[in-house]
């Protein structure tokens, strides 16, 4: 008797919600196949971490472990939705994780002038990425400072 193939897993996004997924998928066997839109992993730990913060960013050691691991495989440059599409993942794989940033912030409501520069956190993620993403960043007020980031 042939030993069953293993799970088969598309992991779209490659920050830290991916990686630790994909860890934990590898460790119980699966074969995983990463997808990031950008040409490089690690989406804010590379991009949104500033240099000053090599704690932070040390993260990355543990991620290029998982990289190495018998079962990875990183296709970086592919955007789904346009090199592939869902139905092309679906149809591949047994499972697709979509571990991929908000594209849009939720509206904080304010019902206090104390709040009036309160932000979601998406709205934060998506100022400090817009680098990494090309698009207009949002304008985020911090106290008395406006960020254009």
């Amino acid at each position: 008797m042939t030993a069953p193939d293993p799970l088969r897993v598309a992991v779209v996004g490659s920050g830290p919600a991916g990686f630790y997924a994909a860890s934990n998928l590898l460790a119980n066997g699966a074969e995983v196949d990463m997808y990031e839109r950008l040409p490089t992993p690690w989406g804010l730990v590379r991009l949104g971490v500033a240099p000053d913060h090599p704690n932070i960013k040390a993260v990355s050691k543990v991620f290029e472990k998982v990289a190495q691991r018998p079962g990875f495989r990183f296709f970086g440059n592919v955007e789904i939705g346009t090199h592939l599409s869902a139905d092309d993942l679906r149809a591949h794989y047994h499972a697709v994780i979509w571990s991929v940033r908000s594209n849009s912030a939720r509206t904080v409501p304010n019902r206090s002038r104390s709040l009036e520069y309160a932000y979601g956190a998406a709205r934060l993620a998506l100022a400090f990425g817009a680098a990494s993403t090309g698009t207009p960043a949002p304008s985020v007020m911090l106290g008395w400072l406006r960020l254009s980031l």
